[in-house]
């Protein structure tokens, strides 16, 4: 059966040759690229989602994985909080922790992955790729981090997010240089920390527990349904860096809303920037495409998927961001309680789920 699409429609945008003279900016860089094609292109792509995201009525929720802030992404991350560029950030226990470690005053050194690590452990230096760090410091952390678990009320699980908001606090007495987790207790935005477990937070918990047996407790299933309620009360956009378990707990909020007997549309903007392929079956790599078939990104969404580290596109893309003050200047980001048991949320429009 012969299509109806035609040649013309086929060669009706040209690929426009990169002219790097009179570049104005990030911006201006990346709306160039995004006339090319490969992954350039996908970079310009992102770009333009992102601000149509900001340009609308939308809660933005970013995934945060990987060793981003090791590799120096900790005070963009702080920034997009900020200047809301995103409304809701679910990382990794990891980023977390290393943020406390910067804000304290702390530093992660350029290194390099061709080293006897054997060496490194002798000297209670760790490695992530080419980034190095004191172990030594890190433990003093993990005492602090159960020191501070120890002080909360015992009698009641918490949320990760009030956990961390309450964690953020602490920090801005102590802080050397605002952090991710400081930067969100004063905007009041909200953290997520699905497997909180699996990081440093959880070992420096665990280990108070052990040894002056605190009885701190998360509930878990809050968070999912916190998030699944966030997804319900307005048109939502979603950003990735990187996959792991925060590219997942975003995508679920959707199909949360659809076992919670609720109407899910699915996001309606999508972002991600990976490096791992959709081929190997695992939810870090998969597409959006993938994504539609359970529902949990709109059939009508706005989405792009560029291959790319996210220590190269995440510099990049926010930089571009923060160059157009009009844009953010305009733009009616949702407001949270998120100092409490329960998240509270505000919108500053009318239409909820149909605006955007």
């Amino acid at each position: 059966m012969k299509t109806t699409v035609q040649k013309q429609d086929l060669l009706s945008v040209p690929v426009r040759p990169f002219d790097p003279n009179g570049v104005r900016g990030c911006s201006d860089l990346l709306e160039r690229m995004s006339r090319t094609a490969f992954q350039g292109r996908q970079l310009g792509e992102a770009f333009r989602v992102w601000k149509k995201m900001l340009a609308g009525d939308c809660v933005i929720m970013m995934g945060l994985a990987g060793a981003m802030v090791p590799a120096g992404m900790r005070r963009l991350v702080a920034e997009m909080i900020r200047r809301r560029l995103i409304d809701c950030l679910v990382s990794t226990g990891a980023n977390l922790f290393h943020d406390l470690h910067e804000t304290l005053g702390h530093y992660h050194y350029q290194g390099s992955p061709h080293v006897d690590d054997v060496v490194l452990a002798e000297n209670m230096v760790d490695r992530m790729y080419d980034v190095f760090a004191d172990e030594d410091q890190f433990r003093m952390h993990d005492r602090f981090l159960g020191e501070f678990a120890a002080s909360l009320d015992q009698s009641r699980p918490y949320t990760t997010r009030e956990f961390l908001y309450l964690l953020g606090r602490r920090l801005a007495e102590m802080a050397r240089e605002e952090g991710i987790l400081t930067a969100a207790a004063k905007a009041g935005v909200p953290i997520y920390c699905p497997a909180l477990g699996d990081s440093s937070i959880g070992i420096g918990i665990a280990a108070h527990r052990h040894t002056q047996g605190n009885r701190l407790m998360f509930d878990i299933i809050a968070d999912v349904l916190e998030t699944a309620y966030l997804a319900n009360c307005a048109t939502t956009g979603v950003i990735y860096f990187g996959g792991g378990t925060p590219k997942n707990f975003i995508q679920q909020s959707e199909v949360t809303l659809l076992n919670l007997g609720e109407t899910a549309e699915g996001h309606k903007y999508a972002i991600q920037i990976v490096t791992d392929a959709p081929h190997w079956g695992g939810l870090s790599g998969c597409t959006f495409q993938e994504a539609q078939s359970w529902g949990k990104v709109a059939t009508d969404a706005h989405m792009v998927t560029c291959h790319c580290d996210s220590t190269i596109a995440m510099p990049l893309l926010v930089t571009a961001l923060l160059e157009d003050e009009e844009l953010i200047a305009r733009r009616r980001p949702p407001r949270f309680d998120v100092s409490g048991p329960k998240l509270e949320v505000e919108l500053p429009w009318e239409n909820g789920k149909d605006g955007g």
